[in-house]
């Protein structure tokens, strides 16, 4: 089930979202620009779990910043077109309504501190890992659950593989959070003890975090919609 659009309209223009996805792609561009080095510039700007908590060191030419800065950096890093693509397009749907909800500036803050909270929820249960971690997804997972909250139900276009054959069909956002939660959930479970490969953890803590941040961010005028119809 892939999201298309939403229905739901902004009242100010995306300006950290499209800034977010810029960033994203031009960072890309640049790994892409690396060639044959393109995997040095993962580990040395990836999250690895054991360099950050001490417990490995990257050779001198790798170490090109500190390893606590290395959580924000492999935020706007990807491993290919695909992982970019799909990526910009779930923060490209969610993130302008998020950001409308909360303002510019309290929107950045939000998807960074979403983003921590989704590294360390993949990193501390491997923290002797020397996988490097890298995307935007964990942040962007932030944002999804905090989607979940703000407007679940708001209507989602998304593309349904059946087959051979692509339907669309509008549905609630909330039936289509809940479902990739849940694929989240199932995936990590199939792939635990695996190294390398989705950081499901990521995902599940940064969709959590989201959840729990939202109330700090969002502005008083959009309430939260609790299970039950209870808004917030």
């Amino acid at each position: 089930m892939i999201p298309l659009h939403d229905d739901n309209p902004t009242e100010r223009p995306p300006i950290v979202t499209v800034t977010l996805i810029v960033l994203c792609v031009l960072v890309f561009l640049w790994e892409v620009g690396q060639g044959r080095h393109m995997q040095r510039a993962v580990y040395a700007l990836g999250l690895i779990p054991a360099t950050l908590f001490g417990k490995a060191q990257l050779s001198p030419e790798l170490a090109l910043v500190p390893p606590v800065a290395t959580v924000f950096t492999s935020m706007f890093l990807h491993g290919g077109w695909m992982h970019l693509i799909g990526n910009m397009l779930y923060l490209w749907i969610f993130g302008n309504n998020v950001e409308d909800a909360m303002g510019h500036g309290r929107f950045l803050v939000f998807y960074l501190l979403c983003g921590v909270a989704a590294a360390l929820a993949q990193a501390l249960p491997d923290p002797d890992s020397t996988v490097p971690m890298v995307g935007a997804s964990g942040a962007i997972s932030g944002v999804l659950g905090a989607y979940l909250l703000l407007y679940p139900r708001a209507r989602v276009l998304v593309l349904i593989p059946i087959g051979f054959l692509l339907e669309t069909l509008s549905v609630p956002a909330a039936f289509v959070l809940g479902f990739w939660f849940v694929m989240q959930l199932i995936s990590s479970l199939a792939a635990s003890g695996q190294e390398g490969g989705v950081a499901f953890g990521a995902h599940i803590g940064g969709f959590i975090a989201g959840m729990v941040l939202v109330p700090f961010f969002r502005e008083k005028r959009h309430p939260l919609h609790l299970p039950g119809g209870r808004r917030f």
